[in-house]
């Protein structure tokens, strides 16, 4: 699969303790052109998740890191309410109340229909509650959902973008102002047009003096013929 084709896919993340399940909603999503990565507990999604369970002070991503080293974003999470250790409501606790993973969609699966039970996890912030098994009916209903967080991160790049640009056009302006005389360069100015002018009054002056030295000059009498 291409980079391009990689990036276009919207990217599940799939809990269940059931093999067959796993496998009938992975066959589903990818049915459906989504990226799908399984496991079987919700201890297992955290550390997925890069959430630690033992290690709250951990910092956490919204990314997980696969084998060839690259960074895939989690577009949403869909999870089995009934596994044993961690069920799929305290998985969704644990997600709502991360700083970095809560904008992420969580969809609550079950085979036990018990409002109370779906009523509690809508309540908690998932976006869905489906009864088992999982129809492609079901799995068409996640696209808006997913949605959701491509808009935000293209949001976030543009949003990089446009603050980038104008820094560039901050950065072009201060070098196009020009720099504001000093105190010195001021008086330094007015030095320059005081000894100009001096120079010229100096020089108007010599000029009328060497006039009068080659003026002709008359006697008081008259030469007589």
């Amino acid at each position: 699969m291409g980079m391009a084709a990689a990036e276009s896919q919207f990217h599940v993340l799939a809990v269940d303790d059931s093999i067959i399940d796993r496998k009938l909603i992975e066959r589903l999503l990818k049915t459906s052109s989504c990226q799908v990565t399984t496991v079987d507990s919700g201890s297992k999604a955290l550390e997925f998740l890069g959430l630690q369970e033992d290690d709250k002070n951990h910092s956490t991503q919204p990314c997980v890191s696969l084998d060839n080293h690259q960074e895939a974003e989690i577009n949403l999470i869909i999870t089995d309410y009934c596994m044993p250790g961690m069920t799929g409501y305290d998985l969704l606790k644990k997600i709502k109340e991360s700083s970095s993973l809560r904008n992420i969609p969580v969809v609550i699966m079950s085979s036990e229909n018990v409002p109370s039970r779906i009523n509690r996890c809508l309540e908690e912030g998932a976006e869905e509650f489906f009864l088992k098994p999982v129809r492609l009916s079901d799995v068409n209903k996640l696209k808006p959902h997913m949605m959701k967080t491509r808009s935000k991160s293209q949001q976030q790049e543009a949003e990089k973008i446009v603050t980038e640009e104008k820094q560039e056009l901050i950065e072009i302006a201060s070098e196009e102002v020009p720099q504001p005389q000093t105190e010195s360069n001021t008086e330094h100015n007015q030095q320059q047009k005081s000894q100009a002018n001096n120079n010229n009054k100096r020089k108007a002056i010599e000029e009328n003096l060497s006039l009068d030295r080659t003026r002709p000059r008359y006697s008081g009498g008259l030469t007589a013929v």
